[in-house]
């Protein structure tokens, strides 16, 4: 009787060991690689709104990108950090759960250090002169500096040059002295406003309005279209057309992602890129013309243009902050700025 239940047990056995091999053979349908049909999805992240030329330009790419590679790619936008967060948008593009992001320059000091070039105050005259140096050998090789850390850049977006704000006028790099201005998290900011014997303080964008209010801080330094779009001039007498720094974002890609891509798609994407960083450059430009128009109609502060021979003092009285901060961007690099400056 044991022998007969012996050999049943046996075979049940037998049976389900053959079955669990039987079923390791078959193909799992999660394993499977995407099937050809089917397009490569890119995620693009950004953290401000649709109508900015930012979100302007991740629109422009995901139409174009769709028309021109109907069935290929499809392209997902999600604006005003409905993805990912301001800080959490660069870990997940280095873990694959986002394709694309355009963070703002200063946000990539962590992985170079030449990107603090884009800080320097007074280095660059103005926004053609940055197209210059980020068109020139040396700018170039910054979106491509950080592929071992798995960014690659694509392109640069424009937001604008900086002006300052404050209130008192400030004509002459004395003017700003024992003033309290409200800046980004950069080690480069924070020594060009020491080096004035003025006060910086850290503040997120969207509490600069009620400090400038409330008198934490006394003036601040942004672009003529976010000065307006947060009515900083109800609360700002003055502003200096100083053109003296850049905000700018570079548009970015998990490098392992878009190395990996057919080289004919993705040599299709990067002529789609190109056309649209011209567009959204121009559009960025027009909405800083129009916004600067706008808060001087409103009439509730003064914009003072500096001359040429208080643009040279300001550059002067700045070059202990260019000196400080030469070995981190590179004695070409600053060689480099310097001479977009003039024609070519």
């Amino acid at each position: 009787m044991f022998g007969k239940m012996g050999r049943a047990l046996l075979a049940v056995l037998a049976l389900a060991c053959a079955t669990a091999i039987q079923a390791a053979d078959e193909p799992q349908a999660a394993s499977q690689p995407r099937p050809a049909n089917e397009p490569i999805v890119i995620k693009f992240a950004h953290v401000v709104a649709e109508n900015t030329p930012k979100g302007q330009g991740a629109l422009m790419f995901k139409r174009l990108a769709e028309q021109r590679l109907p069935g290929r790619v499809r392209v997902e936008v999600y604006p005003n950090s409905s993805l990912f967060g301001d800080g959490k948008e660069m870990e997940a593009l280095l873990l694959g759960d986002v394709q694309m992001l355009a963070p703002s320059l200063a946000k990539f000091e962590q992985y170079t250090r030449k990107v603090q070039i884009f800080d320097l105050p007074f280095l660059f005259d103005d926004i053609d002169a940055v197209d210059n140096f980020q068109r020139s050998p040396q700018g170039q090789s910054l979106l491509t500096s950080m592929q071992g850390k798995g960014i690659l850049g694509l392109a640069y977006w424009h937001n604008g040059m900086k002006q300052l704000s404050a209130n008192r006028l400030l004509l002459e790099p004395g003017d700003a002295r024992g003033l309290k201005f409200r800046v980004q998290a950069s080690d480069v900011l924070n020594e060009q406003f020491r080096t004035l014997r003025a006060i910086s303080r850290k503040m997120s964008f969207a509490e600069v309005y009620q400090g400038l209010q409330t008198g934490v801080v006394n003036g601040t330094e942004n672009t003529w279209s976010n000065y307006e779009s947060q009515k900083v001039n109800e609360v700002q007498k003055y502003f200096t057309e100083s053109n003296h720094g850049l905000v700018d974002y570079m548009v970015i890609t998990n490098a392992k992602f878009w190395n990996g891509l057919p080289p004919d798609l993705r040599g299709e994407l990067e002529k789609i890129m190109a056309e649209v960083t011209v567009q959204v450059n121009a559009e960025a430009e027009r909405l800083n013309r129009d916004a600067r128009q706008r808060i001087l109609d409103s009439g509730s502060s003064e914009i003072h243009p500096l001359t040429a021979q208080q643009r040279a003092d300001w550059r002067e009285a700045m070059q202990p902050v260019w000196q400080k901060f030469r070995d981190n961007v590179g004695a070409d690099f600053l060689q480099a700025a310097e001479a977009s400056n003039r024609p070519h």
